[in-house]
């Protein structure tokens, strides 16, 4: 991609991580201020951009890159839901969000949350 979203209209917000979060996986609330790693088709309601001492700081809105599984995305609003172990697939069930690129050799889409 020739442009660069890095750091467009970025929010985050930190919560206690359940077991097994890690940095870059999609998260879904698991409790009251606690989000946990999703399974395949589950929404996610963000992106996992710190974890450190027991809580993660998840990013909400805003331009981030994820690794897909399954059909590539296509550019523009597609609905993707989780895929399990921190990927994101295209699923009629999930969250409709703008897809601003894809990378099919590195199996990654850039997406606006």
């Amino acid at each position: 991609m020739k442009i660069s979203l890095n750091g467009f209209g970025e929010a985050a917000a930190t919560f206690e991580a359940g077991s097994g979060v890690t940095v870059g996986m999609p998260v879904k609330m698991t409790g009251n201020g606690v989000v946990g790693g999703c399974a395949a088709k589950e929404g996610f309601c963000g992106v996992a951009v710190s974890v450190r001492g027991g809580y993660a700081a998840v990013q909400l809105r805003g331009y981030v890159v994820l690794p897909y599984a399954g059909t590539a995305p296509a550019v523009g609003y597609q609905t993707l839901s989780a895929a399990g172990g921190g990927k994101v697939q295209v699923d009629s069930t999930g969250r409709s969000l703008l897809v601003t690129d894809v990378d099919t050799t590195a199996q990654t889409c850039g997406i606006i949350l």
